[in-house]
C-alpha cells in the first residue's frame, strides 16, 4: 500500500531570481480572510512572506511570474510544533518548576519567559540545517 503524500500549496509570485535560487512573494490570509464581513476587520490578518527556493536549471522563470508554492503537509506540522508547540511547552514546564521551587510568581513568569531567548538562539543557530528539511517547490 502506498502513502499519500498531503501537500500545501499557496499563489506566489516571482520576486527574484538566483543562479540556484528563486525567490518567492507569498501572501498569507487567515482563514477570516474571505469572510463575508472582512471589511469590518483590520488587514492585519494578511501578511506577505518570501520563500527560497530550489531553481530547476532548466526553468525558465521571470520576476512577476504567477507560480504556486508547495511544501508537503507533514513539514508544516513540524515547522508548527517547533514555532509554537514547543516554545509553549517549554514557558508552561519551567514556570511549573519554578513555582513548585518556591520562587515568586513574578521570577517563575520572568523566568518562563526568559528561557525563550536560548531556545530562539538554539532555532537560529540550526537554521541553515532546518532549511534543508523545511523545502519548498514551485509548481
Amino acid at each position: 500500500m502506498s502513502e499519500k503524500t498531503e501537500i500545501i500549496t499557496h499563489p506566489g509570485i516571482i520576486k527574484q531570481l538566483f543562479e540556484k535560487k528563486v525567490e518567492v512573494m507569498i501572501l498569507s490570509q487567515s482563514a477570516c480572510s474571505s469572510c463575508h464581513a472582512k471589511g469590518a476587520c483590520s488587514a492585519a490578518d494578511m501578511e506577505e512572506k518570501i520563500v527560497l527556493v530550489d531553481r530547476n536549471p532548466e526553468s525558465n522563470y521571470t520576476v512577476g511570474q504567477q507560480v504556486t508554492v508547495f511544501m508537503r503537509e507533514q513539514l508544516g506540522t513540524l515547522a508548527v510544533f517547533f514555532g509554537y508547540i514547543l516554545p509553549f511547552l517549554l514557558v508552561i514546564l519551567t514556570l511549573i518548576v519554578m513555582i513548585v521551587s518556591d520562587f515568586s510568581e513574578g521570577i517563575a513568569g520572568l523566568t518562563a519567559l526568559i528561557i525563550l531567548i536560548p531556545y530562539y538562539l538554539v532555532l537560529y543557530s540550526l537554521r541553515n540545517k532546518m532549511s534543508k528539511t523545511f523545502q519548498f517547490g514551485i509548481k
